[in-house]
């Protein structure tokens, strides 16, 4: 286990709600800070892309730093805290999927999602308790150019052009803005919605050409 860990207690890692907004956080901290780093390199692009994912007061940037730099330092523990906040969102499977998202974010912002950053995503993903369904899911809205579109969409290639749309019409709804703020998403999570629903507008619109929609 390394240094940051008593750090992590202290501010609330497991204690109250599972959505606690300064616990959620710091979690999110210590696994995109492991996860920049399983590469070898973390990038200033990963590291605006993680201000963007975890945003926090400015009152907070001197503590946030701290925690991010004592994580970077190696990827060792993140299994610790994968499992920690897939014991904290027991019952949230869609938080569960959120947490990869961000994680996604971060590991695809210098344009490429590189074999180390891959692995480390798909073990994070298990220990979270994500089936390979939703990481495979997951990740094909962010690997553009390996996506499927049927695979981004959930659906398989027999589907017929009206389950195309109504499939497409669920995820549009489900995936909006309005609906994560609804669930209450933490805010820095919000952005990420128009990077899946450009994703799911991408897979429609190839289908929709290539079908005849």
């Amino acid at each position: 286990m390394d240094s940051i860990a008593p750090i992590l207690r202290a501010v609330g890692i497991g204690v109250g709600t599972a959505t606690s907004s300064v616990a959620f956080t710091m979690a999110i901290i210590a696994l995109s800070a492991k996860m920049a780093k399983s590469d070898g390199i973390v990038t200033c692009d990963e590291i605006e892309a993680f201000r963007r994912v975890c945003a926090f007061p400015e009152t907070e940037a001197d503590n946030v730093r701290h925690v991010f730099d004592l994580a970077k330092r190696d990827v060792a523990g993140y299994e610790h805290y994968a499992r920690q906040v897939g014991r904290m969102l027991a019952d949230e499977p869609e938080m569960r999927r959120d947490v990869m998202e961000g994680l996604f974010v971060i590991a695809a912002a210098d344009g490429v999602l590189h074999e180390r950053e891959d692995r480390y995503l798909s073990e994070v993903g298990e220990f979270i308790g994500l089936t390979q369904a939703e990481l495979g899911w997951i990740r094909s809205l962010f690997v553009a150019a390996e996506a499927d579109p049927y695979t981004t969409l959930g659906l398989t290639p027999t589907a017929t052009p009206a389950e195309i749309k109504a499939r497409h019409r669920a995820l549009v709804i489900e995936h909006h803005p309005d609906r994560l703020i609804g669930r209450g998403v933490p805010a820095e999570f919000i952005t990420i919605a128009e990077r899946k629903l450009a994703a799911i507008n991408a897979a429609y619109d190839k289908l929709a050409g290539e079908t005849g929609l």
